[in-house]
């Protein structure tokens, strides 16, 4: 109740409506359950990872999503300069394109993830304090938009619609791109799609420049430590990554921005060995991507998933995965 009163009196929002609709937030043991860390942690497999998304059902379904909404993924991609098939593949990652955008009441969720979230996460504290800023948001957000707060259903993070944005990023980077005067990720493709691409160019994508290029590593002149030490963030130019080990096609040997190795893990073999990582050297688009979600299997999935739809939109073969595995020592 005290938070009520405090972002009613900051929001300029009606004390008692905040005070009423905490009042009927539930607090789900689910939602703790799926945020708490796993008792141990699987072994990250990229090939397991790709093929939920790459898969015969969303692929069809995201064919059909761009045939019906061409007319919105150009206007988008003219605008901002990101690329339809990109939409398209966050779009098909997230929901399947609107079949799946959770069941779970946002108010609930937030509620639950700012008041109640698992004190056994290594990062709770600073956890629950971003869940309260979302709570905020979405309370702000629907009555500023008159939505009733609890009827909204979402992931259990309390992500909505379909390119499942939090209430943040609903408020700063969701756009009426199909100008009916309001802005719905629910029931709008248009407003999702335009949405998503104003979400990257507001992360910096760059128009024209590739997400990642292919890479080979010489096991005996890799210097693994220095390469891996920025993770995903890009760090080097072309020609220090070639110093360090990685081969490079011409093409990438004349990207002029900066770049970053990319690890993906492959899983285990049967006697338990890991197998051999696969590799690509990610742009600074690649990492505009992994704003979405902060994790480059992620990324690699919606930019793979976009662009094998988009081959078979054109009637063209899939494209062959550029994550080839590392020689091994």
């Amino acid at each position: 109740m005290a938070f009520a009163q405090d972002v009613a009196q900051r929001r300029g929002l009606d004390a008692e409506v905040v005070r009423d609709i905490l009042a009927q937030a539930r607090s789900l043991p689910r939602v703790q359950q799926l945020m708490r860390p796993a008792p141990t942690e699987a072994a990250k497999n990229w090939g397991a990872y790709r093929a939920r998304f790459i898969e015969p059902v969303r692929l069809k379904a995201g064919l059909a999503f761009w045939q019906a909404n061409r007319r919105w993924l150009d206007k988008a991609e003219a605008a901002t300069g990101v690329p339809a098939s990109l939409i398209v593949g966050v779009l098909g990652v997230e929901t399947l394109y609107g079949r799946h955008m959770g069941g779970f009441r946002v108010i609930d969720a937030l509620a639950t993830l700012a008041f109640d979230f698992p004190p056994e996460h290594p990062r709770a504290s600073t956890r629950s304090a971003y869940f309260l800023g979302e709570l905020e948001q979405f309370l702000s957000l629907t009555q500023r938009t008159g939505q009733d707060p609890l009827t909204v259903r979402g992931s259990y993070a309390g992500a909505m619609g379909l390119p499942q944005f939090m209430p943040s990023s609903w408020v700063n980077y969701a756009v009426d791109f199909d100008g009916d005067g309001r802005i719905d990720l629910f029931r709008s493709p248009a407003d999702a799609i335009g949405s998503v691409a104003n979400y990257f160019q507001a992360f910096g994508w760059k128009p024209g420049m590739p997400t990642h290029y292919a890479v080979q590593l010489v096991s005996s002149e890799a210097d693994m430590e220095v390469l891996m030490a920025p993770d995903i963030l890009p760090t080097f130019s072309a020609d220090s990554i070639v110093a360090k080990g990685a081969q490079l096609d011409d093409t990438a040997r004349t990207h002029a921005g900066p770049l970053a190795l990319i690890e993906l893990h492959n899983g285990l073999l049967a006697q338990g060995e890991r197998r051999p990582p696969s590799y690509v050297v990610g742009t600074e688009n690649f990492y505009t991507v992994t704003r979405y979600n902060w994790s480059s299997y992620y990324a690699m999935a919606v930019i793979e998933l976009g662009q094998t739809i988009e081959a078979q939109l054109r009637g063209q073969p899939e494209p062959v995965s550029l994550a080839s595995p590392r020689t091994p020592p």
